[in-house]
């Protein structure tokens, strides 16, 4: 069996280089984790939310799943959600998705996937919802708009969860971001469909 020993060698040099800049950084990140933001992206690789946003550890708390699709049904996504605005506090969710997305490209296809084709339903129901909107556009105009078209659904998704509904009705601040990011380019634009309680 391959132990992977090359990974242990990359942690061992990050660790290091943290502690030679800053030898506190472990063990002030090991006493508490405060972050302000929830980010909810894709599982895509090429889609690192530390990284694409200049946090630290720490400051960024994550859920990632094929195509940053919320769901009501999906326990896993609505936990992280619950103690993130409960627990941790967060002031701001942010629903990211990338262009090009393989998920939504999938989503996009008349091609079965398998069992990921239970899960594209959604964005399916999205290419559905705003079905005129795709009259007329080529392929890869039609790919990149429901990027962005999926991410307004997950916002919509989001503000509906009994969490958020609840976090607004007890007077939290909480405002819920719509992104998308550009993996050609590494640049994050606002979708502008910020939601807050004050918008409800």
């Amino acid at each position: 069996m391959k132990k992977l020993n090359h990974l242990f060698d990359n942690n061992l040099a990050w660790a290091t280089s943290i502690k030679e800049k800053d030898p506190e950084f472990f063990t002030r990140l090991s006493k508490q984790q405060a972050p302000e933001y929830l980010w909810i992206g894709c599982s895509d690789s090429r889609v690192p939310a530390n990284q694409i946003t200049g946090l630290q550890p720490g400051e960024v708390f994550v859920h990632r799943n094929i195509a940053n699709v919320v769901v009501h049904t999906d326990l896993n996504c609505l936990s992280v959600i619950q103690f993130a605005v409960e627990v941790l506090k967060v002031k701001h969710i942010i629903i990211c998705g990338h262009y090009g997305c393989g998920g939504v490209k999938a989503a996009l296809e008349n091609h079965e996937h398998g069992l990921i084709d239970n899960w594209l339903r959604h964005i399916k129901d999205v290419i559905r919802f705003n079905s005129g909107q795709f009259d007329g556009l080529e392929h890869n105009e039609k790919l990149d708009l429901l990027c962005e078209l999926n991410v307004r659904e997950q916002v919509t998704n989001i503000c509906n969860t009994t969490i958020v509904q609840n976090a607004w009705k007890q007077g939290k601040e909480l405002s819920i971001h719509g992104w998308i990011y550009s993996i050609e380019n590494g640049i994050l634009k606002d979708l502008s469909a910020c939601v807050t309680s004050k918008d409800v």
